[in-house]
């Protein structure tokens, strides 16, 4: 299955407890702005952070950039209260931490009526072994996409730091396989280097180059970095468009010769892809 065309290179965590990062969001270029209620925000503050996210869904203003809420788990206190604000609110998504089963999706869709999509974690052991059972029943409950969550997947395996991340990379291939099998976004878990932008750009590439469409952020500077990775390049915009154009008039052709090499029609479905992702992009500015 082929999920629709939309970017999503960049997604930006902030806690929705901070009034100045929400409006700051607004004028960003990041693709989807993700509202906090997990991880950024302290115990003490969970109530009034519900409050602050539920606010700045309702009041908009995020232009063409998706607006979703990551919730607390079910398992905690605060998880059931969250679901239940997040009903008939205009959220393009709702993001559920540590998704380790479907039964998670079918509470959440029962919680949240036919609103907004549901958007999933993998952090933990469970859910990586659950991958199959969850990307079936996808359409069923409205899963949209699945996020790595690599800290918390890294601190469960205890595997070592690596800048490689290769102990993960078992995981993130499952992460996209599943995905892909279903229709699904596939975003790729957070760095948290923020100041070497070195290794922000080849932590983006590497997760481009294992098939993810974007990548989890946790601060503006790694914005460009995820922009350009996951955007399409010039020279795949440029083979693309002569790629399609080679079939025109060749519509009843299986299989076509293009500058010296044989291409199928799935290569016109994947260039296809990257044209329209590419305009999408470029309309953004």
């Amino acid at each position: 299955m082929t999920p629709a065309v939309r970017p999503r290179r960049s997604a930006l965590f902030l806690p929705a407890s901070n009034a100045r990062a929400i409006e700051k969001a607004r004028t960003l270029p990041c693709d989807v702005v993700i509202l906090d209620l997990e991880d950024a925000v302290a115990p003490a503050q969970k109530d009034a952070a519900r409050g602050a996210a539920i606010a700045a869904v309702r009041d908009g203003g995020f232009g063409t950039r998706e607006l979703v809420v990551r919730v607390n788990a079910f398992d905690t206190p605060w998880g059931a209260d969250d679901l239940a604000a997040l009903h008939g609110a205009p959220a393009d998504a709702v993001l559920l931490p540590k998704l380790d089963h479907p039964k998670t999706l079918h509470a959440a869709r029962l919680a949240l009526g036919e609103g907004p999509a549901l958007w999933a974690m993998i952090e933990t052991c469970s859910g990586v072994l659950s991958l199959p059972a969850i990307a079936a029943e996808a359409v069923e409950h409205g899963l949209a996409a699945l996020v790595a969550g690599t800290n918390d997947l890294a601190r469960e395996l205890r595997c070592r730091a690596r800048v490689d991340r290769a102990p993960l990379l078992p995981a993130l291939a499952q992460i996209v396989l599943a995905a892909r099998a279903a229709g699904l976004t596939a975003l790729d878990g957070v760095i948290n280097t923020l100041d070497d932008q070195t290794a922000i750009a080849a932590e983006c590439t590497q997760g481009r180059d294992l098939g993810f469409d974007g990548k989890t952020l946790i601060h503006p500077a790694q914005i460009a970095a995820a922009n350009s990775a996951f955007g399409p390049s010039d020279d795949e915009v440029a083979a693309a468009r002569i790629l399609a154009a080679a079939f025109d008039g060749h519509e009843d052709e299986g299989a076509i010769r293009v500058e010296g090499r044989m291409v199928e029609r799935l290569h016109l479905e994947e260039a296809r892809r990257v044209l329209a992702l590419a305009a999408m992009v470029a309309a953004r500015g």
